[in-house]
């Protein structure tokens, strides 16, 4: 029973003390990253995720993909090479750049970032996209870059989300471009108070009762999977473990937990997965119910079957891209402090991704703009 605490429980000790010298080290690693972000998106969002979005969807989400995943693979460099966090695979070994929806379990806050690790060996880390409650999108900065990267928001009812989500989903169709869509279908982290409530729940509609996992919303896993089917190659069954404790971000920061990140794969054709709401509401109560299996069983012998599906991450050429990023920063910080023009730039930049975060602006190109029009006065004209 001990042992089954020590590894899901928040309450234990952490796995490395948490000195004064790590205090220091993980705020400046935060600083450099907050300060990054902020660089790359005023200097490179603007015209990425804006301009060229004026002409080309497809064009402007490759070049915000590949500006923003350099930013991204700063995370990964700072869980496996700063912090010496393990990181395990186990499962399938997945292709590269595939178009998938990963379903994951939601066992802590930074679940989510984790899921970079795996999208960075498979060269799709600046296309993963994730849905996330709408309050996240007014979080300064990182706002922002939810927004440029096309996080889908939710409120968490149904009625509201419908079919906002719809909509947003639709633009994701074109199988030109290169994909991770990301759900939790738990909708919310993991406590022993919210499992004690998914539990009687269960109990009371005689759904399957799961110790490790909440009941997953069927839902919105459904209008993801109806809307891009036909352009997806793969679902991604994604089941995170931690040893010996969860981490919140700041553990993360700080470089004190975890000590090893397990995270199971288990890839999924289209073609197994039913097409009738009702039908993909069971499948994916069945799917979390071997989560919950698999879970009690990682309790049990502290790792997934089938490790050893991925590599290590390449050091020299992550320094490389932490090099290029904090240089390019560095140059952005200079010009803001000696140059006036630059700083009118930043200023007109952060009023821009403001405005358009705020209301939820995304520009269409021009010439789908011109094609609406012209139909428009064809349907008038007879």
């Amino acid at each position: 029973m001990e042992a089954h605490k020590s590894l899901s429980s928040n309450d234990g000790p952490s796995h490395r003390q948490l000195t004064p010298i790590r205090v220091v080290r993980g705020l400046l690693c935060l600083l450099v990253l907050l300060l990054t972000a902020f660089m790359m998106l005023v200097c490179c969002s603007p015209f990425t995720a804006i301009v060229i979005r004026i002409f080309s969807i497809h064009y402007s989400r490759k070049a915000t993909s590949f500006c923003f995943g350099a930013w991204l693979a700063l995370w990964p460099f700072l869980f496996e090479k700063i912090n010496k966090t393990k990181v395990v695979f186990s499962g399938e070994s997945v292709p590269d750049r595939e178009r998938v929806l990963l379903i994951a379990n939601h066992r802590t806050e930074v679940d989510w970032m984790y899921l970079w690790d795996l999208a960075l060996r498979k060269g799709s880390l600046g296309y993963i996209k994730y849905v996330l409650k709408s309050s996240l999108m007014k979080l300064p900065v990182f706002g922002w870059s939810f927004h440029i990267l096309d996080f889908i928001s939710v409120e968490r009812k149904w009625e509201v989300d419908a079919s906002k989500m719809r909509q947003m989903l639709s633009t994701f169709t074109d199988p030109r471009d290169p994909m991770w869509l990301a759900v939790f279908p738990e909708g919310t982290d993991y406590t022993e108070q919210k499992c004690m409530r998914s539990q009687k729940y269960a109990a009371e509609k005689g759904l399957p009762v799961l110790k490790n996992v909440l009941l997953p919303k069927t839902r919105g896993f459904h209008a993801c999977l109806d809307t891009l089917r036909s352009s997806l190659d793969a679902v991604y069954d994604v089941t995170i473990g931690y040893r010996h404790r969860c981490p919140t971000l700041m553990d993360n920061v700080y470089g004190v937990d975890p000590s090893e990140v397990h995270i199971h794969i288990r890839r999924i054709p289209l073609n197994k997965i039913p097409t009738s709401e009702d039908e993909t509401a069971a499948w994916l109560m069945n799917t979390f119910e071997l989560k919950d299996h698999l879970l009690s069983d990682f309790k049990a012998k502290g790792h997934f079957p089938c490790q050893g599906t991925e590599g290590d991450l390449p050091t020299v050429k992550c320094l490389v891209n932490v090099v290029v990023v904090i240089s390019l920063t560095s140059l952005g910080v200079f010009l803001l402090f000696f140059s006036g023009w630059f700083k009118a730039y930043v200023t007109l930049a952060c009023a821009c991704l403001s405005t358009v975060t705020y209301f939820n602006i995304r520009p269409s190109p021009v010439k789908d703009i011109v094609m609406e029009m012209f139909c428009r006065s064809n349907q008038s004209c007879e």
